[in-house]
């Protein structure tokens, strides 16, 4: 592995109908949401561990022993973890300061972004962890920006609770509050390209027009009831 001090945390639900890709209700019945959702989560999966660049960790809710996440398990040759209780940045925050105890650095990404690649993961952790024989510090944190103003990735050689709590998740000003937080607390911060992710039926209408007609249906695991 290029990078065996990092981690890539993926988060993740179970893919139960009716708890996955709500926002999609209006063009997506809640099976083929929940279909839809184990196909981003098994491409996140493909893509952060082919090729290997460092140990992979699902985070799963509500937790891990749903079947779907043995599958995933077994499949990609990840540990899994149980996300905490408490609200999105609670849960990402208690993920990165617990990897961040063992670990150089961690980037948590979610399962929404059907255009992630192996090298954006690459560059994310080429930014985290340079060579060491460079001059270049390292910064404290790797954003990538949301074309719907948050974000879907962050990477961290440090944790703040300032970065997680009291933030509107779901909303166009999540990457802009981090942003400040981050300036306020002094730190060195670097960013990715922007990408979009798979939240609205105009997200699933683009998905389509990508060439994803069909994916839904692909999905033959077997669905909670």
């Amino acid at each position: 592995m290029k990078y065996p001090a990092a981690r890539i945390l993926v988060f993740a639900k179970a893919p139960i109908p009716g708890q996955v890709k709500t926002r999609l209700a209006p063009v997506l019945t809640d099976s083929e949401a929940a279909h839809l959702h184990a196909r981003l989560v098994l491409h996140t999966l493909a893509t952060a561990t082919q090729p290997p660049l460092c140990p992979v960790e699902l985070w799963c809710a509500p937790d891990a022993t749903h079947p779907f996440f043995q599958q995933c398990r077994q499949q990609y040759n990840i540990t899994l973890r149980h996300q905490c209780e408490g609200d999105v940045g609670q849960r990402m925050e208690q993920a990165l300061n617990a990897t961040l105890q063992t670990s150089e650095s961690a980037i948590l990404i979610g399962t929404d972004c059907p255009e992630f690649t192996t090298d954006d993961l690459e560059v994310a952790l080429g930014l985290l962890n340079p060579p060491r024989q460079t001059t270049t510090d390292a910064p404290a944190l790797v954003l990538g920006p949301a074309e719907d103003g948050g974000y879907v990735l962050i990477g961290a050689r440090r944790c703040h609770p300032s970065l997680f709590s009291h933030i509107e998740w779901g909303t166009d000003n999540v990457l802009a509050t981090t942003r400040q937080r981050i300036q306020t607390l002094g730190w060195h911060w670097q960013e990715t390209r922007t990408f979009w992710d798979l939240d609205r039926p105009e997200d699933w209408r683009r998905y389509q027009r990508q060439g994803k007609r069909g994916e839904v249906a692909a999905w033959q695991g077997t669905m909670p009831s």
